[in-house]
């Protein structure tokens, strides 16, 4: 760069500075800032579920009950045509036995995951109605329920992945 682009450069640069003084805000604390914070209450205590909706909550978490009780049943019968199964050739009879005895434990558990998605229903249904002011409270009963068979269904799907894992695939 020539010298003389050099000081005109300069020249431009230092001419930016130089301007007339601006009025740039204060970063002192506006009155606004310094004013006492009223204190809030805190939230009131969420309204207990009412008998009706206590009720459908209580025969859906049975109803998850029962179909964990009907996989558990069904489970040792698939496991020991899984263990029959797991070095013979795919399409073979033990393996096609073991894929049958998969099918009816994923039969089984049906109920838990029906009772699961009825929850998921209930659960929406209980929020649009608070937010329409048809009902008070009940969601924490709701998603505690929904809690326990969504435990109860993934500890399913575990199970029987790891029983497909150990067949060989088509």
């Amino acid at each position: 760069m020539t010298p003389r682009r050099l000081l005109a450069a300069l020249a431009l640069f230092l001419s930016g500075c130089a301007g007339s003084p601006q009025n740039y805000p204060s970063l002192a604390k506006r009155p606004i800032e310094s004013a006492p914070v009223a204190e809030v209450a805190p939230p009131p205590a969420p309204a207990p579920a009412d008998t009706g909706l206590s009720a459908e909550i209580a025969r859906h978490v049975a109803q998850a009950d029962k179909g964990a009780a009907g996989f558990d049943a069904a489970s040792d019968k698939a496991d020991k045509a899984v263990r029959a199964a797991s070095g013979s050739a795919v399409s073979s009879d033990a393996w096609v036995a073991a894929q049958v005895a998969i099918s009816a434990l994923e039969t089984a558990r049906n109920d838990s995951v029906s009772a699961l998605a009825s929850l998921d229903t209930l659960y929406v249904e209980r929020i649009n109605a608070i937010s329409d002011g048809k009902a008070r409270g009940g969601l924490e009963d709701i998603d505690a329920a929904r809690s326990a068979a969504l435990a109860l269904v993934d500890q399913q799907n575990d199970r029987i992945d790891a029983m497909k894992a150990r067949l060989p695939q088509p």
